[in-house]
């Protein structure tokens, strides 16, 4: 081994040798590495993982997620550890509820599954601060991650917390447990190269921090490149295939393979086609990639005040192979599992040695890897995102889709091409909760702060996290405007302007109690302005203004020092004297709404105010709580809000946060077609423009009681609450999109073990939701069909019978599969033409 860091202590060095041994010799329980995988127990594995956050579901949640990961093919679950979630104040932990994380572990292994914990414990991933405790900013002398004193003793305090824990409860690999990976500090990469020495020391100082700690399994970092030994580099991005690790004898490692991207409120919602995702992977593997983990497996919710950014949206769906809600988002899933499968065929060959790679065309080429006791396996791509290519490989010729690669465990034929889905495609829909009448509210206004009320008085502005320290979203900067009678504007009635510069991120102004109008930025430019003519009168004007967060920020150098709030100036333009700076005026001050203080959003809280009922409950009013209570619905399908009617503000159920809600920032961006083929990037592929960027907020259904459900919902800019409606997510209608000759699992079985000459017919699978039938035949069409799921249409060939065999076999039936032959379909309607089946079925 040679070592690239002179700087090595002796010691070090000594350590290295230690822990490389213990890792290697102890076979009874161990993990170790070579270039070529991660080896468990003295085995060699090619590992495929998934990154299911326990904070952003449900304990109730996590056994069936956690089943559905392994039945798609997974090794692996990957997580993070959410530092603020834990520590919410210095040295009181919280570990119950959705930050169970031992249980969470637990669960893992008892589904027979490894475990990579992401400790970090900065963690970014959308996180309110990127994981870490607003608390930290406080301790005098500290700058956040780099070589400082202060922060290096917290992160090695939480850091060695975590670590003793799992080591009590036995969960690392070495003592019979299913933590296999760790991983210390997350993308710093980029952040060492700003800071230059002192962010080198600090990574330095992390990774010998972390393998001090002794878990006996190997440590990771993402994103950076100079990794001390023995700790492995890995990578994170849409694609991984160029990566090599630092060293010539560490496993090539993708810890974030990003499965989607996340929602912005006011931002359109990004998505991965199946196929691209697919080819990423085939193209990791087929270059010697050991261990590929998707960031999300499942993206889940950020619940409560969870949610970074600023402006990252309540759903943290990211298009991930399960939904937001838990369900299997197909084709994603099944697409993805049966890619795992045909990896798996080929693992021998895999872990033995490095591929042979040969030129089979311009963009095409095959990576052959050799088995030990002979035979191989062979990738064939084809790069051209424009056209088909046929190949020839081996004394065969193969016809491989634009931008694709296609397995072959032995050679010889083809199990999966990532660009032919066998999987069904699911169309969701959310299907309106019956309920006696809708839901019936009461409402109670929130008063706009006055002196009165105020926390405290000062000169000047204040900046806001400093002065909530994240308590809540909210902070008031209230003032007195003195308007003289001999005003112009009285007379003339041109009103003044009042402009407020805000660091952000959103901004609401009262004058004398009324809502004079709002402002609020992005996730690109959180700095507001706002500027809007005022309706002032002879005497004292009371200027209120709600300065609203929608998240701390996650990532970014030293984000930490980030401002929010009203800093200034705050100035009135059109007056006799011409501008008037309020700026160094005397503000009072408040933290948090009226609401949040008595706590309205409790059982206990809500029975503290008298609320206004039936004709008296106002819609389209700013500042407004509004309550009911609802009873839980039947049956077991996800359960969701939809916010349709609202504004923006914060739903509770029970007295736990839903998160925030804001279905009045409509989504801008370009949502035109998406080809699966060409090199992806978070833009390429969006939807929901012009519409709410989040219209539905997931109800957890451990969060509901058979009765008496206390639903609250705090609505800072005005909506109607009589139209928000409680919505089931149901499959609405399956598709399938099969070619003829298509590759899949049960034809390479037949041919490969010899027990049939001529390949086999694909079939078609089409299966609804438990409880659900196939009630009608919305398309079907075997010959060249056009359009996507949901809108397909006949091509110029198409035979006439198609319909037959589906309403035969699949109508009545909960789930229904049928050959993609020209004889099911009334013969070939074209047959020099490739054809395909495109279906859609009705589930009800």
């Amino acid at each position: 081994m040679e070592y690239s860091n002179s700087k090595l202590s002796v010691m070090w060095n000594a350590l290295l040798v230690v822990l490389l041994a213990s890792w290697v010799c102890s076979v009874t329980a161990s993990v170790s590495y070579d270039h070529k995988a991660i080896t468990i127990n003295g085995q060699r594995r090619i590992l495929i993982s998934g990154s299911i956050h326990y904070p952003r579901s449900t304990p109730e949640m996590w056994p069936d997620l956690i089943q559905k990961a392994k039945e798609g093919g997974l090794d692996v679950v990957e997580t993070y550890v959410f530092w603020n979630g834990h520590e919410p104040a210095p040295g009181k932990y919280y570990f119950e509820g959705n930050y169970d994380l031992v249980k969470f572990i637990k669960l893992v292994k008892q589904a027979g599954l490894y475990v990579h914990l992401r400790i970090g414990p900065y963690v970014c991933a959308e996180w309110n601060f990127g994981g870490l405790p607003v608390w930290l900013k406080y301790i005098p002398g500290i700058n956040f991650r780099t070589n400082n004193g202060p922060f290096k003793a917290q992160m090695q305090r939480f850091t060695k917390k975590i670590v003793d824990m799992m080591k009590a409860e036995r969960l690392f690999e070495t003592q019979g447990g299913p933590i296999i990976l760790s991983q210390i500090e997350n993308e710093y990469g980029p952040m060492e190269y700003e800071l230059g020495a002192p962010g080198k020391a600090y990574s330095d100082w992390a990774a010998k921090m972390a393998v001090g700690l002794g878990t006996g399994v190997p440590w990771v970092m993402c994103k950076q490149d100079d990794a001390p030994d023995p700790v492995i580099n890995t990578c994170n991005g849409f694609y991984c295939d160029y990566f090599s690790p630092n060293k010539a004898y560490k496993p090539k490692i993708w810890t974030e393979a990003w499965t989607g991207w996340y929602t912005e409120f006011g931002g359109s919602v990004p998505y991965r086609p199946a196929e691209d995702l697919a080819f990423s992977v085939a193209r990791f593997i087929q270059k010697g990639g050991a261990f590929i983990n998707y960031y999300m497996y499942h993206g889940g919710t950020n619940f409560g005040r969870t949610a970074g950014g600023p402006f990252i949206a309540t759903s943290y769906d990211y298009d991930a192979p399960l939904d937001e809600y838990g369900l299997l988002r197909q084709p994603k899933w099944g697409h993805l599992k049966d890619l795992h499968r045909a990896i798996k065929l080929c693992e021998p060959a895999l872990v033995s040695g490095d591929p042979t790679v040969i030129r089979l065309g311009n963009y095409e080429e095959a990576h052959v890897f050799n088995y030990k006791a002979g035979g191989c396996a062979a990738f064939l791509a084809n790069y051209n995102p424009r056209s088909y290519a046929k190949v020839s490989f081996r004394n065969m010729h193969y016809n491989l889709p634009p931008w694709s690669i296609s397995i072959l465990p032995d050679c010889k034929n083809t199990v999966y091409n990532t660009a032919r889905v066998g999987a069904q495609i699911s169309r969701k829909k959310m299907v309106r909760v019956p309920m006696h009448g809708a839901f019936s509210w009461q409402a109670y206004n929130e008063e706009t702060a006055s002196d009165v009320d105020s926390s405290f008085t000062m000169v000047g502005l204040l900046e806001q996290i400093n002065t909530t320290r994240d308590a809540s979203d909210y902070l008031w900067y209230t003032t007195d405007i003195k308007i003289d009678p001999n005003e112009g504007f009285l007379k003339n009635g041109k009103y003044p302007v009042l402009t407020v510069l805000s660091a952000g991120h959103a901004l609401h102004v009262f004058v004398n109690g009324q809502l004079s109008g709002n402002a609020y930025g992005s996730l690109e430019f959180p700095k507001l302005t706002f500027s809007q003519g005022v309706n002032l009168r002879a005497g004292i004007n009371k200027v209120s203004l709600l300065s609203i967060a929608v998240g701390l920020p996650n990532v970014g150098p030293h984000f930490e020092t980030w401002n929010a709030g009203i800093l200034g100036p705050v100035t009135l333009n059109g007056l006799n004297e011409g501008r008037r700076d309020l700026s160094w005026q005397k503000w009072s001050y408040k933290i948090g709404l009226q609401g949040e203080a008595l706590n309205l959003h409790s059982l206990s809280g809500s029975s503290s105010v008298e609320w206004a009922q039936g004709s008296f409950v106002a819609r389209r009013q700013p500042l407004t709580w509004y309550k009911t209570t609802f009873n839980a619905p039947a049956g077991n399908s996800p359960l969701a809000l939809d916010m349709g009617s609202m504004g923006k503000g914060q739903i509770w159920i029970n007295g736990k946060s839903i998160g925030r809600h804001w279905p009045a920032y409509k989504a801008t961006g370009n949502c035109g077609d998406c080809n699966y083929a060409g090199t992806y990037n978070e833009n390429k592929c969006r939807t929901n423009c012009g519409e709410a960027s989040q219209r539905w907020y997931h109800v957890p259904r451990s969060w509901v009681n058979p009765t008496g459900n206390l639903l609250v919902v705090f609505e800072e800019w005005g909506g109607d609450p009589n139209s928000i409606s409680l919505v089931r997510r149901e499959t609405d209608s399956v598709c399938a999109d099969i070619y003829e000759w298509q590759p899949n699992l049960m034809n390479y079985l037949m041919q490969a073990s010899g027990k049939v000459s001529k390949p086999l017919r694909p079939k078609v699978h089409l299966e609804c939701d438990a409880g659900q039938k196939i009630s009608a035949v919305k398309f079907a069409s075997f010959g060249t069909p056009e359009g996507v799921c949901g809108s397909y249409r006949e091509g110029s060939c198409h035979a006439h019978h198609s319909y037959d065999a589906f309403n035969r076999l699949c109508v009545g039936q909960n789930f229904c599969s049928v050959t993609v032959a020209p004889e099911m379909f009334g013969g070939d309607p074209c047959p020099s033409v490739m054809k395909k089946l495109s279906v859609e079925v009705i589930c009800s």
